[in-house]
């Protein structure tokens, strides 16, 4: 899922701040959405700032799938993680280029910062849709930086076609942001 505006894995120290925990602090953020034992899939991971948030959240039946396009990512996460109480409950894929190439379905995935680096938006969200769990919810945001408000409702307007419905819209510092689930 690349385009040339994903954030390259040398850059990833400024996603992992103090200043942006004081602001965008995971738990808070996540914690509404996620219950222990879903299965929960981190789309566009990073370096993992959500990811050990959620596999704290999720308890010991639960787990995610940290998801990242760029294997240097996925590589800091693991390094993370190793030797950790979360560990076990964080299992690592590499996205392909123009795919998610999933095969598990979810209860809560989390698009945060990184639609707006995907290419073709539609396709992506379908591939979500197939691979959100009824009952299960998505939350996207995006940062106002990056991302219109035209655009952003470009964004809806493709969610609303595919079928999802536009059940909450968070307040994320610096963000917006929906939650949607399957209609």
């Amino acid at each position: 899922m690349s385009n040339n505006r994903v954030c390259r894995a040398e850059h990833s120290g400024m996603l992992e701040s103090k200043f942006r925990r004081m602001f965008q602090n995971p738990k808070k953020i996540l914690k509404p959405y996620i219950t222990k034992e879903m299965s929960v899939l981190d789309v566009g991971c990073g370096p993992g700032y959500f990811t050990v948030e959620i596999a704290k959240l999720i308890g010991n039946s639960g787990n995610v799938l940290a998801a990242d396009l760029q294997e240097e990512m996925i590589l800091k996460l693991k390094n993370k993680v190793k030797n950790t109480n979360i560990q076990d409950k964080i299992n690592f894929h590499k996205c392909e280029k123009d795919r998610l190439g999933l095969s598990d379905d979810f209860d809560f995935i989390l698009v945060f910062y990184m639609l707006h680096e995907v290419p073709n938006q539609r396709k992506f969200l379908k591939e979500l849709f197939t691979h959100l769990k009824s009952n299960g919810k998505i939350l996207i945001s995006e940062p106002k930086f990056h991302v219109s408000k035209k655009d952003f409702e470009k964004s809806l307007n493709i969610i609303d076609e595919i079928g999802f419905k536009i059940v909450e819209n968070p307040s994320i510092f610096l963000s917006r942001s929906v939650v949607i689930q399957k209609e």
